[in-house]
């Protein structure tokens, strides 16, 4: 029996897109679990920073620092658009518009008439080129076994989970600091905290810019695995970031470390169990139902979390409440 599914579903825990996805969720964990902003349209600033990244490389031709300014600038900018008309919402309405930009962006760059500069419905290809042309690590084969490595592959891991481990320290330093006590006092009491005399809409738009800074950057990092496409960055994207950030806790740092790789992995080994139950004839499934299953299976653990420990697996209970 082939079980090398196993070593494939726990090397999912250090894939650039799990580091992406982290990168993603601790942006989320900005808005929502520190600040209270309930942004539905984290997919949005994926979209925005991953496409800065991309045309600053292959339309511009620009250096891999400059790609990397660009997602910064870009996503930022979409905050600051985005924050001005809706941050005064309450935040079910905040929901609406965040979710709704999102969708937005996404289709913009599927037009026809963007076709020259977004490459329309069948996005970019070819972002990682510049990237791999500063790759320091010798050409080889890296690894044990079936998690081997090329060095191309290696260095995208390396950067991705740097990339992570920089914004935790960061976001970690800021909320241990007096600014982050007031976004905390923000989420659970916007009011109390105006009464105070502190600018509520200032400190909202400058969590939202972090946030979405980070989320632009891990657009442009869940890219350089693979081609740019639009349709990646759906509504079910932001969707699985707060699947990661409720798995490893919506108020803390290092949760969605922890949240993005057991997300990525549960889904991976779901995956490869279904597989050979069909192989097998245990299951009487056909190939095409086994991604919605296995997506019940990750909801189905979801839902128990949920009821059983909302704090997540690294929160603390008593952070849990945010104002209404």
């Amino acid at each position: 029996m082939n079980l090398n599914f196993i070593w494939l579903a726990l090397g999912e825990a250090i894939s650039p897109t799990t580091a992406a996805y982290a990168l993603a969720t601790i942006g989320l964990v900005v808005h929502f679990g520190f600040t209270g902003l309930l942004n539905f349209g984290q997919a949005g600033f994926m979209a925005v920073g991953g496409y800065a990244f991309a045309i600053t490389t292959l339309k511009l031709g620009l250096p891999l620092p400059f790609a990397f300014l660009a997602a910064i600038l870009a996503s930022a900018a979409f905050a600051l658009v985005l924050g001005i008309p809706t941050l005064r919402l309450r935040s079910d309405y905040l929901a609406i518009v965040t979710i709704a930009a999102a969708e937005i962006i996404r289709l913009s760059v599927k037009t026809p008439e963007l076709t020259d500069i977004t490459g329309g419905a069948t996005g970019l290809n070819g972002a990682a080129a510049t990237f791999n042309a500063l790759n320091p690590i010798p050409d080889g084969r890296y690894g044990i076994g079936v998690l081997t490595y090329t060095a191309d592959q290696l260095w995208v891991r390396v950067l991705g989970w740097a990339l992570v481990l920089i914004a935790c320290l960061i976001v970690f330093l800021l909320i241990r600091s007096p600014w982050g006590r007031v976004i905390k006092g923000i989420r659970e009491d916007e009011d109390a905290v105006r009464s105070l005399g502190k600018n509520v809409f200032s400190y909202k738009m400058q969590a939202l810019v972090l946030g979405g800074v980070l989320g632009g950057l891990a657009g442009a990092l869940f890219i350089l695995p693979r081609s740019l496409q639009p349709d990646n960055y759906g509504t079910q994207l932001t969707f699985f970031l707060y699947t990661i950030m409720l798995l490893g806790g919506a108020t803390t740092v290092f949760g969605p470390l922890v949240g993005s790789m057991l997300f990525w992995v549960v889904l991976s080994l779901s995956d490869g169990l279904l597989s050979l139950g069909v192989r097998s004839g245990l299951l009487p499934l056909t190939s095409t139902q086994q991604g919605p299953i296995r997506f019940i299976i990750v909801g189905a653990a979801l839902a128990l979390l949920v009821v059983f420990r909302p704090q997540g697996l690294l929160g603390k209970k008593k952070e849990v409440f945010f104002s209404a």
